[in-house]
């Protein structure tokens, strides 16, 4: 009887403990850096390795620091020039990637549309996305141009899907990718009316989106002219031999210190604040 409620504890014990020793999703680590390689692909770099953008930050802080030394010779300063230029090149690439992203984003309903219309001319799924090469929008021809090429070169059109998929790292493209491999292995007749109900759905979603960037597009002007007109006031008087001396000194480093950690979180809470939710991708 003893061993059957030492059996039954250590059951429970083992069941208590199982979602963390055996969890229910695999792990995928080389989807780890899954979101730095969508965020090069959206910015039009995909071919260029994390490590590369890492090194040019560091280049970048270090060249930045020197040339703060040089011209103001406060060492919070050039600490803070150093941080700044390596935040510069993450911060160009995800400023390009936004600026990609949303401009992807405004061709959709079209590509949608062209795909419709080479449907419904009698035209097969792998040729309807092909087409696209030459009849979509010019911001997505060269992803559907390599997907034509992956198509004539293995002749396989789930290869191809997955590889534009990658290329493309949006959501909609997920969707619309996914929608595409549905029809294409169970078959149906509704492809069509499923794909102009989205290209309905993307243009009033897109309508709504751009009405409340326009709308909020205030509050990051304000945190960018927050963030700059301090660290201007700084330089300037960093320049006077007095103030560089007493900036240099213990109390001085530790107010820019301080100034710069507010700086950074009063910044972020603003881009926060004004922020919109950007959609996952489910499917990637």
């Amino acid at each position: 009887m003893i061993w059957l409620l030492g059996a039954a504890l250590g059951l429970g014990v083992v069941l208590a403990v199982s979602p963390w020793l055996w969890p229910r999703a695999p792990r995928r680590p080389e989807r780890a850096g899954r979101p730095v390689l969508d965020r090069l692909a959206h910015a039009g770099l995909e071919g260029i390795p994390p490590l590369a953008v890492a090194a040019v930050a560091l280049l970048a802080g270090v060249l930045a620091a020197g040339i703060a030394l040089a011209l103001v010779p406060v060492v919070a300063v050039s600490g803070a020039a150093f941080l700044l230029g390596v935040a510069a090149p993450p911060l160009a690439v995800r400023w390009r990637a936004r600026r990609r992203r949303r401009a992807q984003a405004g061709v959709w309903p079209d590509v949608v549309d062209h795909l419709v219309s080479a449907v419904r001319s009698g035209l097969a799924l792998p040729d309807a996305v092909a087409q696209l090469e030459r009849a979509g929008p010019e911001l997505t021809r060269p992803a559907f141009a390599a997907y034509a090429a992956d198509l004539r070169a293995t002749g396989s059109f789930g290869y191809a899907l997955d590889r534009l998929k990658d290329r493309l790292a949006d959501p909609v493209g997920d969707r619309l990718i996914e929608t595409l491999r549905m029809a294409r292995e169970v078959g149906g007749t509704e492809v069509t009316t499923v794909l102009r109900e989205l290209a309905a759905y993307l243009r009033v979603d897109l309508a709504t989106r751009g009405e409340l960037e326009a709308r909020q597009s205030w509050i990051v002007s304000a945190a960018r002219l927050g963030v700059a007109a301090p660290w201007i006031v700084l330089l300037i008087l960093s320049t006077r031999p007095e103030a560089a001396q007493a900036y240099n000194a213990p109390g001085g480093l530790l107010l820019i210190i301080g100034g710069a950690v507010v700086t950074c979180i009063a910044y972020r809470v603003m881009l926060r604040i004004g922020a919109l939710p950007t959609e996952a991708r489910w499917f990637a």
